[in-house]
């Protein structure tokens, strides 16, 4: 494999130029083991272990690397060190899963993506709102969302719960599938190109590692059975960046029992593009959307054109992301004062 194929262009060919005159080699990270990590170069697989001086420059986990990132390396097959890692061209994030209310961590899970296939079971797993919640981790990510509904094949009516996604995500590329019956796969094909990277999230049990087998032609992802109760099975125990000769690369992600969002306050704006178009109809800069005259937002709700779920989940996402800012802002503050 040669450097395009594994996703490399012109922004980090800028940006490895100083390493380059150190002698150092790009390559990308495919998995994180306990001890090591397993990267693909130009020149073929690698193990290698973090220099002491990243380790120690390092702020917090989202400064250390991850699958997806391109890295500088220096050694031999025997003994490789990242010296480096390159800026990310995209940054798929969620806040760090954890019972202590006061941990306020970004969890960096994979970089440098082109698309996200947001992966949703037509069973009972269908959730509409954790869809929108992906979304809007997406948003703040800056890879492109692709909606994938699948198990079409065990849904009475496939087409009702496509429309309903679609109601809600009317631009976002949307496809309805049954990975296990190999159907409607073939539109996937326009995502997985040479040189782009996509990745696969969802809860667990939707599907993800049966679709990932299905497009790369052979068992690569062990697949487990949905519980009785809906709910799935942790197959997929770690992230890992799959090359797919001529086909472009994977980034398959352990099934999430959580949706932490970690972004900014205009990023549900950018999930809600509607909403956030109809806000800014309001005679008021700072209308609250409830008494106030000239509201833009409730002459919609009263009309009908604005679904009222919609919009309480739509204020949902930004209460969330507004405490989660209000929490990085003191955590910084406690770090200068410290």
């Amino acid at each position: 494999m040669n450097l395009d194929e594994l996703g490399w262009d012109n922004f980090f060919e800028e940006h490895f130029s100083s390493f380059h005159k150190k002698g150092l080699m790009p390559g990308r990270i495919v998995s994180e083991e306990k001890t090591f990590f397993l990267l693909y170069s130009e020149s073929g697989e690698y193990k290698a272990k973090l220099s002491g001086r990243l380790r120690f420059n390092a702020k917090s986990r989202s400064d250390l690397p991850v699958v997806g990132d391109w890295v500088a390396v220096s050694g031999d097959s025997g003994k490789m060190v990242i010296r480096g890692i390159l800026p990310r061209k995209s940054k798929f994030s969620r806040k760090v899963a954890s019972n202590l209310e006061l941990v306020t961590e970004e969890q960096v899970i994979s970089t440098n993506i082109d698309t996200v296939f947001i992966v949703s079971g037509m069973d009972a797993d269908f959730n509409i709102n954790r869809i929108m919640r992906y979304l809007t981790i997406v948003a703040e990510s800056g890879a492109c969302p692709v909606i994938i509904l699948n198990k079409k094949d065990l849904c009475a009516h496939p087409e009702y719960l496509r429309d309903e996604v679609r109601k809600k995500v009317p631009d976002v590329p949307l496809h309805t599938i049954s990975a296990l019956k190999k159907e409607g796969l073939e539109p996937l094909n326009q995502y997985l190109v040479r040189g782009k990277t996509v990745t696969l999230i969802g809860s667990s049990g939707v599907g993800k590692s049966t679709l990932v087998n299905r497009i790369i032609g052979k068992e690569r992802q062990a697949v487990g059975e949905v519980r009785e109760d809906g709910k799935g099975r942790h197959i997929t125990a770690k992230r890992e960046l799959i090359f797919i000769p001529g086909g472009g690369l994977f980034i398959d992600n352990p099934g999430m029992r959580s949706v932490s969002l970690w972004g900014e306050k205009e990023s549900a704006d950018e999930t809600f593009e509607d909403i956030a178009e109809l806000s800014r109809q309001c005679k008021f800069k700072d209308c609250t959307h409830r008494t106030e005259p000239g509201c833009a937002i409730k002459k919609a709700l009263d009309e009908g054109t604005l679904d009222e779920e919609r919009f309480k989940n739509f204020l949902k996402l930004k209460r969330e992301l507004a405490v989660l800012s209000v929490k990085r802002s003191q955590r910084a503050r406690m770090r200068v004062g410290g």
